[in-house]
């Protein structure tokens, strides 16, 4: 983990800002096995973006990654730009 570990409701996306380096394209294929787990294993991910305070982890389950976003449950968008890592 290299954030904070901080809950899914506390998750500010007015705070949330790209990452030093886009790691979207190396990230792809975590973030669809992420995707795979969530919806047919109700599996949880570690997923690690950064925001105007540093580096935050969330564990929860992802429900949807799109072009530019990942998307959990209660409507939470995580531009793919700010992702850091993705673990589970």
């Amino acid at each position: 983990m290299l954030g904070e570990l901080i809950e899914k409701e506390a998750i500010d996306v007015t705070e949330i800002i790209p990452a030093d380096q886009n790691h979207t394209e190396e990230l792809r294929d975590r973030l669809n096995a992420a995707q795979r787990l969530g919806n047919e294993f109700k599996s949880k991910a570690e997923i690690t973006f950064n925001t105007k305070f540093g580096p935050k982890t969330v564990s929860t389950t992802v429900w949807s990654v799109t072009k530019e976003y990942l998307q959990l449950k209660s409507g939470i968008h995580i531009p793919l730009s700010s992702l850091i890592d993705v673990d589970f």
